[in-house]
């Protein structure tokens, strides 16, 4: 299967896929992306969100659980851009982003709660490799994630 989306592979799926019940809005230039799972979990700090983005993300895609904090902003446009660089397939942020302009411009897969235009804290405080529960979901590293304007579908393995 070339071309997919989240309806189409749940039903074809539907006993062994989940779904994320919450409501994330897109903002980066890829409206729909798919990839491994690889997981952040913070708090108003983005320190852990940036190192994993100056990694080789190949065929990946973060997950980052800001716990739904909208205080502040855990990605912006230098880090997506970053994100971008390192083949990264895009983010999803149980949390907010800034610099939304600026991110809609790249080719990287970007949700999140809404915007926020201050900064993080910078203390590295978090963890990474870590499953993380939101959205009624679970997101353990090496799941598969599927996302477009339809929502966010996991899987165990890759089903496309």
């Amino acid at each position: 299967m070339g071309q997919w989306n989240t309806c189409d592979l749940y039903d074809l799926n539907e006993n062994s896929v989940q779904t994320c019940a919450l409501p994330l809005r897109h903002f980066g230039g890829k409206n729909s992306f798919c990839g491994q799972i690889e997981t952040v979990l913070c708090w108003e700090d983005n320190t852990l969100v940036k190192q994993l983005l100056s990694q080789d993300g190949k065929g990946k895609v973060l997950v980052v659980d800001g716990q739904g904090s909208l205080a502040c902003a855990l990605l912006g446009d230098l880090m997506a851009a970053l994100g971008e660089q390192n083949n990264w397939q895009g983010v999803v942020i149980n949390g907010m982003v800034r610099d939304s302009g600026e991110i809609y411009k790249l080719s990287l897969g970007v949700m999140a709660l809404g915007t926020n235009p201050k900064k993080s804290r910078k203390d590295g405080n978090g963890a990474i490799s870590v499953p993380l529960f939101f959205g009624s979901t679970i997101f353990k590293p090496g799941m598969y994630i599927y996302c477009d304007y339809d929502g966010i579908l996991l899987a165990e393995k890759k089903i496309h």
